[in-house]
């Protein structure tokens, strides 16, 4: 059993608190750090565990430290606990900028710690789903919508939003992103409040995705596309579905399955619609559960430090190419 230390307790680190107290069997919380005291008084009281008065005695308590604080200070506290040598979850995005990823990457290797991201939607049920599935997409449509929240307005939309299905993408494709364009507006904050962007992978793929935190209802859709085969997942409704082209005469039709016939210019097709199974899981105590899976057998972790630094990288094309816009407009004024 690994003790677990949370650093921060605001709304998402109660809800990792909480999370960690149901992981018995994997984690023993020996307690937490919040540099507001009223904060730290109120959550101890709240969930019977222990306030630590430093950072650093946290750190020297605990095997692994769970960052769960505003994403300009990943960098500076995973530093501390990286040299501390002890292993470390931080929520997403990993950190502030680039060249703060590339220099934890670094140090985690030279420490030899485990670091995993927390990009959740890896273990929602829906994307689960399709774990066992063989997966091509050739072209990708996610839509993630919210209504306002002020909470995280402090950054862009794409790091704060679009950050998730970008990890999703990346995990899919077997290729290298080329090409991105993109577009943004700042409508009631100072950084875009709903953004597009279209990436075009070296292998052909193309994904298409909108975020926005100023929609009237909730949404988070990923459709995707290959040959013979539709995917749709929904992450808020956690249900995926699958629709797949089968030869008339194929040897892999499912069985005791309803198919339908579908005329194409390539002859008759069959046509089958799934819905695969979808397993009820708390999915921030599954990924913090499947961190100490990779800790304990030295293997790497399922969303690991070099997934959160690609996800990163490319959120941040996107934002150049969104800043990047109004000076070509006042540029074509002129």
């Amino acid at each position: 059993m690994l003790k677990i230390g949370v650093l921060g307790t605001g709304h998402l680190g109660k809800i990792h608190v909480k999370c960690i107290q149901l992981a018995v069997e994997t984690y023993d919380l020996v307690g937490f750090y919040d540099p507001n005291p009223d904060m730290a008084k109120t959550v101890a009281a709240q969930f019977n565990i222990k306030a630590f008065e430093s950072m650093e005695a946290l750190i020297e308590a605990a095997d692994v430290v769970d960052i769960v604080t505003p994403t300009i200070t990943h960098f500076a506290l995973a530093v501390q606990v990286i040299q501390a040598g002890k292993h470390v979850f931080i929520e997403k995005p990993l950190t502030h900028t680039i060249e703060e990823a590339e220099e934890l990457i670094r140090l985690s290797k030279a420490h030899g710690v485990q670091v995993q991201v927390g990009h959740v939607e890896r273990f929602n049920p829906a994307f689960l789903a399709l774990e066992d599935m063989e997966l091509n997409p050739m072209f990708i449509e996610a839509h993630r919508l919210a209504a306002f929240n002020p909470r995280g307005t402090d950054v862009s939309v794409v790091l704060d939003l679009m950050i998730h299905d970008l990890d999703i993408v990346l995990s899919m494709v077997d290729a290298v992103p080329t090409k991105v364009s993109a577009n943004g507006v700042a409508v009631v904050s100072e950084t875009p409040d709903i953004a597009n962007a279209r990436i075009e992978f070296a292998n052909g793929c193309v994904a298409n995705l909108t975020a926005s935190r100023i929609s009237m209802k909730q949404m988070r859709k990923v459709r995707f596309f290959q040959r013979d085969a539709y995917i749709s997942l929904d992450f808020l409704d956690k249900n995926a579905q699958v629709v797949r082209l089968y030869d008339q005469d194929s040897l892999n039709l499912p069985e005791n399955a309803n198919l339908l016939e579908w005329h194409t210019p390539q002859g008759v097709k069959m046509l089958h619609m799934d819905m695969p199974p979808i397993e009820s899981v708390n999915a921030i105590k599954m990924e913090l559960e499947s961190f100490a899976d990779s800790i304990v057998n030295q293997t790497t972790p399922k969303v690991s430090i070099e997934d959160g630094y690609q996800a990163l990288k490319l959120a941040y094309e996107i934002i150049k190419e969104i800043d990047r816009k109004p000076w070509e407009q006042e540029l074509t004024r002129k």
